[in-house]
């Protein structure tokens, strides 16, 4: 028995606002809901991705138990390797650095981007891990 995949993955921010405009803007995942300043949750494919204020969630109460993360984390999303072209300009038109660009030994090529929040942001093909 073993999991059969993600259903969901986080990164903590401290400024939801710019998160949410971040990645629904400027990645254009799709809103699922938002709980004022604790946290907003992505639809992405078949999963979920969440944003949280550590803040919030490291409080005591409520049915979920604390959690939270200080310094950058990381998230890698898919993409093709014909969109990479456009992504590529798109974070420019956007004003958002290329901190680097990848080509893997085994294949497929990644963009590393920040978020506001110093998260580190990969667009990548799932031909990386052979997927």
């Amino acid at each position: 028995m073993h999991p059969s995949r993600v259903l969901e993955t986080c990164l903590y921010v401290d400024d939801i606002d710019a998160a949410q405009a971040f990645y629904g803007r400027m990645l254009g995942l799709d809103l699922d809901s938002r709980d004022g300043e604790r946290h907003v949750f992505f639809r992405c494919g078949d999963g979920m991705f969440l944003l949280f204020n550590p803040e919030q969630t490291r409080q005591l109460g409520g049915i979920i138990p604390p959690h939270g993360a200080k310094g950058a984390g990381h998230v890698a999303f898919a993409v093709t390797a014909g969109e990479l072209p456009a992504w590529r300009e798109r974070l420019r038109e956007h004003s958002v650095d290329i901190e680097a660009e990848v080509t893997w030994p085994a294949g497929g090529q990644s963009l590393y981007v920040r978020d506001p929040a110093g998260n580190s942001v990969e667009l990548t093909m799932p031909a990386i891990w052979k997927l």
